[in-house]
């Protein structure tokens, strides 16, 4: 699919909306779809995303600066009509080969009202590929914004519907006022999230975002880390049946076995498939995942630093340790703990973090991890930004079907 982006700037210009069009353009060319961005003022930043830069399509532009400074005074006059009319000659030129082109704030800002007006003009005289737009702001129910807005056209274009054209907004306050705005209903309103993009945030490696497309961790909610070797005495078999407990309450919930096989005794061979057999068993293949079946050999630090960033929580159910650098760094991370109750970890954790017999029952220690896990606000919080708010899961979700619909 050829999709056109447009807005009055574009990256290299710093803004929230000139932050999202560049986040949709990535995740959009990752889809497969060629995008082009169309944009007043802005260069090119990513070399497989070309931009089209036309001048008067920037709110600051000479001419729009003096149109617009007539029509805050509620004075629509020749110039007006003209740059409208050299903006609709600009814009055809763009949009023969496109089949969406995507408008951000054009419909909803007056920051240049001639594009506004020529947009809408190609529209009605069947001239656009098939329209979307995404509204951000809205000039008509923001009151610094009310002195320079007036009744009658070309002010009345942000406050109608525009037929034919599919609407976003980015909020339901936003569906809530622009369905006051223009009296329509609430369901005509898509509602897509701006979002986060996680590896980009976390600074991911290059390692790590192959595992997590190999893996699909970041489904998982929650996800426990275990960053071990396979070893006996990791009793990484304990961890498997609390998650097997754990998915009767949290169905999508994870464990992840980052280490090899240790590399000093050669029964940890066995030990390994004996896990192995026992993810089978408990049919948990796809949920607990030994990293050394995807990846054999030695992550660097920098992965296993990353896994901290993306896990919910520890779960480090060892029976033997001489001290603990995992509880450590999960301290650092800001991630709870659960862990086996043995020497070296209480003097770690002291009171801080939750313990349980690594005799226990799994079904006694699934149940204390719940009960720490739905009491804790800021851990939910951060559960439900990562699921609900990555751009990836925006996309799939919400991004790609409005795409998919025309």
């Amino acid at each position: 699919m050829k999709i056109g982006i447009l807005h009055y700037s574009s990256p290299p210009i710093v803004g929230g909306v000139e932050s999202v069009i560049a986040d949709h353009a990535r995740l959009m060319t990752k889809a497969g779809h060629h995008v082009t961005i169309l944009t007043g003022r802005g260069k090119s930043f990513e070399k497989q995303i070309p931009i089209r830069v036309i001048p008067r399509l920037d709110s600051r532009h000479a001419e729009v600066m003096h149109v617009k400074s007539q029509l805050d005074e509620g004075l629509c006059q020749e110039p007006f009509e003209i740059l409208k009319s050299k903006i609709k000659n600009d814009l055809i030129k763009e949009l023969d080969q496109l089949d969406v082109l995507i408008a951000h704030n054009i419909a909803s800002l007056h920051k240049n009202l001639a594009l506004t007006a020529a947009l809408h003009e190609l529209l009605t005289e069947h001239k656009l590929p098939r329209l979307i737009l995404w509204h951000h702001d809205l000039a008509w129910t923001t009151p610094r914004y009310r002195s320079e807005l007036h009744n009658g056209y070309p002010w009345d274009l942000l406050r109608i519907p525009w037929d034919q054209a599919t609407q976003v907004v980015i909020s339901e306050m936003r569906q809530v006022e622009l369905c006051r705005l223009q009296a329509i209903p609430d369901k005509s309103i898509r509602v897509i999230p701006n979002g986060v993009d996680i590896n980009r945030f976390f600074k991911l490696e290059p390692q790590t975002i192959q595992l997590i497309e190999k893996t699909n961790m970041m489904e998982a909610d929650p996800l426990f880390l275990l960053p071990v070797r396979i070893t006996p005495r990791k009793n990484i078999e304990l961890a498997v049946r609390v998650l097997a407990e754990l998915k009767k309450d949290l169905p999508n919930a994870m464990l992840l076995v980052t280490g090899p096989e240790g590399p000093h005794n050669p029964a940890n061979a066995a030990y390994k498939l004996k896990i192995q057999n026992l993810i089978k068993e408990e049919n948990l293949q796809g949920s607990a995942i030994l990293l050394a079946d995807i990846s054999p050999g030695f992550l660097p630090d920098p992965v296993i630093a990353d896994f901290y960033k993306l896990a919910d929580a520890l779960l480090f159910p060892s029976r033997e340790e001489g001290f603990g650098i995992p509880v450590i760094e999960a301290g650092f991370s800001a991630i709870p703990v659960f862990c086996s109750d043995i020497p070296p970890f209480r003097e770690l954790g002291e009171g801080d973090i939750t313990y349980f017999n690594p005799d226990a029952a799994p079904e006694r220690i699934a149940k204390k991890i719940i009960v720490r896990l739905l009491s804790e606000a800021t851990l939910r919080w951060s559960r439900r930004a990562k699921h609900k708010y990555a751009w990836n899961a925006i996309y799939s979700h919400f991004i790609e079907p409005v795409l998919e619909e025309g």
